[in-house]
């Protein structure tokens, strides 16, 4: 497994697996399939609803706290530095643990400020090691990081084949912020899974579009927690690291980026006033 070192010195694995949109009442079951495939890294959030389906499975693992690497993130209608503090000990409550590994702002909505700052208190007591944002665009990210104590150590933002996130990737890497992919498939939008690109690639080393396509992200230094309820794919998705792609193969995949998001943006007004409404 390889791993990228944060910019508190704290190692995170490269690849994970996430239980985004995983029911609740499925979500032990898939997280132990992860766990027995060899995932380490467990990605999750307040507003999943199944923080404790993440806890119960890794405590019955039986692995050593410190062999697990869990996140997990305050969602907006937890915003604001006292909410967003109680939040913070109820996700840990449900996850079963003392402290978690990374610990996220969901989406830069209301109070993010506040919320940041009872993420710096959570980090300096020892309830998180690392502390970052998700969904950050530059502009944001950039004013948060300079008006912070502590420089975010991840924002994780939607980065796949069609959305690559150059330009957020050159501002990060000014901040030794490290970039973390949601929704590394796209969830096959864009006819992702028959994209004939990827398919020819793959080919040459009997690999799937699938892994082709977490295998060029992974190259270009990109944290992924790719999902699946089903172990067959949760192997597949794990077998990634024993083929490397050319820089040939990079550049025709890098070719592929629309450099536009394949779901939603937060700069498009309807969007955030419907953020807006789930933050009231």
């Amino acid at each position: 497994m390889n791993n990228v070192t944060l910019n508190n010195g704290v190692k995170m694995p490269q690849l994970g697996y996430g239980v985004y949109q995983v029911n609740a009442a499925e979500t032990e079951r898939c997280v132990s399939d992860a766990i027995r495939v060899g995932y380490r890294s467990i990605d999750t959030a307040q507003a999943y609803g199944n923080e404790a389906g993440v806890g119960a499975a890794w405590r019955k693992s039986g692995l050593p706290r410190d062999e697990l690497f869990l996140t997990t993130k305050v969602w907006i209608t937890n915003a604001g530095e006292e909410k967003a503090a109680a939040s913070i000990d109820a996700s840990l409550k449900a996850l079963q643990t003392d402290y978690v590994d990374l610990l996220l702002i969901h989406q830069p909505f209301g109070d993010y400020y506040g919320t940041y700052r009872a993420m710096e208190a959570a980090y300096r007591a020892g309830k998180a090691r690392a502390i970052g944002v998700s969904n950050f665009y530059p502009d944001r990210f950039i004013d948060l990081a300079n008006f912070c104590q502590i420089v975010p150590a991840v924002n994780q933002v939607e980065t796949h084949v069609f959305q690559q996130q150059k330009t957020a990737q050159k501002v990060l890497s000014r901040y030794g912020t490290q970039i973390e992919s949601w929704g590394p498939f796209a969830e096959g939008r864009n006819g992702m899974f028959a994209n004939p690109v990827l398919r020819e690639i793959g080919a040459k080393y009997g690999k799937s579009v699938a892994q082709t396509a977490l295998r060029f992200l992974i190259q270009n230094g990109v944290v992924v927690i790719p999902k699946s309820t089903h172990v067959e794919r949760m192997e597949e998705n794990f077998n990634i690291f024993d083929f490397e792609l050319t820089d040939a193969d990079m550049a025709a995949i890098s070719a592929l980026d629309t450099a536009e998001s394949a779901f939603f943006s937060h700069y498009d007004p309807d969007t955030v006033e419907w953020f807006m409404t789930l933050a009231k």
